[in-house]
């Protein structure tokens, strides 16, 4: 694969930043390394789908450098499904065996036919045309056909949409093999964890690595939601008391919002960990029971991620 051709780093983006009206990214220094998995967190407008345009060569730096390797090969999975959009009346089959008779995953040769299988696909659906296909389906065969192209380098930039639990273990269990460089932009904590080796956050306008990863980067906004008057990494707005698009009530309310959805993601957290527990316990060959208890997992898991979500959505109200 390509990816064995690129050298010490795919990227490096030396001390750039970047200003439009005003600045957005401030000083970001971030050398990517072959294979590396990372995710991306920050607030809507903090500049994520900058740095990603960096990386893809669509944004150029105010000041700074960025250097790319010479046989880098970025591909965005979008929500857009670019790639299906000529192909709407083909089988899903005919789709994929035009673009490779063969894909290696994990040092093992597959057909087009086995790697569909792979993603979920069953054997009356591989003759279904494109068009005919659910969103979920979509997303997966838009991820096979930019897998069997071969790029290097995969950003998916919040990806969420059309993303149903079945897609998620797909995409993992597929990208688990693939040894190409992998960088997402994402809310969903579930999809962060189990996809990428690290996070890294974007806040105000800097680029910080969170060794403690989603817990880490919402505790950092919690405490930035707590902080009130001048900001503490603004200097120009010493003096300015920061004002809010909501009334005293309204502010109240949401504050009274979030600490409840801390104590709620606490309590899911604590049920996840004891049906862990209990699915260690199960006997192996009690398949209703490890169905059930899976079930229940991914079930407290989708309401962690909605609690989260509204949580982001709180505090950018509040930071408003």
């Amino acid at each position: 694969m390509a990816t064995s051709r690129l050298g010490k780093d795919v990227v490096d983006i030396l001390d750039v930043s970047v200003s439009y009206d005003k600045p957005v990214l401030k000083n970001v220094e971030w050398r990517i390394a072959p294979g590396e998995r990372t995710g991306i967190l920050g607030a809507n407008g903090a500049g994520k789908s900058t740095l990603l345009g960096l990386v893809t060569g669509k944004v150029q730096p105010t000041s700074g450098r960025v250097k790319r390797g010479k046989t880098i090969r970025v591909v965005t999975l979008t929500q857009e499904l670019n790639e299906l959009k000529d192909v709407g009346n083909d089988r899903v089959s005919d789709v994929v065996g035009r673009q490779r008779t063969s894909y290696v995953s994990g040092g093992k040769e597959m057909t087009p036919s086995q790697l569909l299988e792979r993603l979920g696909f069953s054997s009356a659906q591989m003759s279904t045309p494109v068009k005919d296909l659910s969103g979920g389906q979509k997303r997966r065969l838009q991820l096979l056909m930019i897998l069997l192209d071969e790029p290097n380098v995969l950003v998916l930039d919040e990806p969420t949409n059309d993303l149903d639990t079945d897609m998620l273990a797909a995409m993992e269990d597929l990208l688990d093999t693939w040894p190409g460089t992998l960088l997402v932009v994402s809310h969903d904590r579930y999809l962060l964890e189990r996809i990428t080796d690290q996070q890294y956050a974007i806040m105000d306008g800097h680029f910080r690595h969170l060794p403690g990863g989603v817990d880490q980067y919402l505790d950092l906004r919690k405490k930035q939601d707590a902080v009130s008057g001048p900001s503490a990494s603004n200097p120009s707005s010493a003096g300015h008391v920061k004002k809010s698009s909501l009334s005293s009530g309204d502010e109240r309310n949401a504050r009274k919002e979030v600490g409840s959805i801390d104590r709620k993601i606490e309590k899911l957290s604590a049920r996840i960990a004891a049906a862990q527990i209990e699915l260690t316990e199960v006997d192996p060959t009690d398949v209703p029971s490890l169905t059930k208890l899976s079930a229940e997992i991914q079930d407290l898991e989708a309401k962690i991620a909605a609690h989260e979500e509204r949580w982001l959505e709180l505090t950018e109200l509040l930071e408003s």
